[in-house]
């Protein structure tokens, strides 16, 4: 809101989308496109989708020709697996991307959920999306030779199992986006011997510790 003709300052605006994010986060989803290139050169386009308060990662396809049609199927896609989980999620921010079609919107919008656009070259409305990409480039992409769009979902896939079912969290407090921690009245259960087992996934790229049964 402008006071005597001046715009607010760029903190105060930071401020309330950040407030906004913390309030909402229960009924918050993201999304976003990135790209990755195979060792031929080729240029595919990721597909996925975050949702803030439990950080569960949904990469829903791969592409070298993201056609709207193509878009708006995994909108759809998409909606059926909220249903399934029973998500009670109303937004999801996204960008300007020409890739995101009045289609694809629509889908979104026919099962209650509000579009959110970022604002013009404003990453940081998408913080959350564009850091579990940076997540994704640091911790798989740039360790992986990607041969082809099969190849590139195969691995995609295994972090996604990954991510939700294993990897820590600092925001969940350790937790995975699927692996609650134990409640408050379930103390560890006593070590009597140390086992630990570790569990690769892709060649060792990804690596599981857990306790031996």
């Amino acid at each position: 809101m402008k006071v005597h003709g001046i715009d607010p300052s760029p903190e105060r605006q930071h401020t309330a989308w950040a407030d906004f994010l913390r309030s909402q986060a229960d009924a918050l989803l993201a999304c976003d496109f990135f790209e990755v290139r195979t060792l031929t050169g080729a240029r595919l386009y990721v597909f996925a989708v975050i949702e803030h308060a439990t950080r569960r990662i949904r990469i829903l396809g791969a592409t070298a020709h993201p056609t709207g049609q193509w878009v708006a199927q995994l909108g759809r896609n998409f909606v059926m697996d909220l249903q399934e989980t029973g998500s009670t999620a109303r937004f999801l921010i996204r960008d300007r991307d020409a890739k995101f079609t009045a289609a694809f919107d629509a889908v979104l919008s026919d099962a209650g959920l509000r579009v959110v656009t970022t604002g013009i070259r404003i990453p940081r409305m998408n913080a959350i999306m564009e850091r579990w990409i940076q997540t994704c480039r640091r911790e798989l992409l740039d360790r992986t030779l990607i041969w082809n769009q099969r190849h590139l979902l195969h691995v995609l896939r295994e972090f996604e199992v990954f991510y939700n079912g294993h990897r820590p969290h600092r925001v969940l407090r350790q937790a995975a986006p699927l692996r609650p921690l134990p409640g408050p009245g379930a103390g560890p259960a006593p070590i009597t011997r140390l086992d630990i087992r570790r569990h690769d996934r892709l060649g060792g790229v990804l690596r599981e510790y857990r306790h031996a049964a």
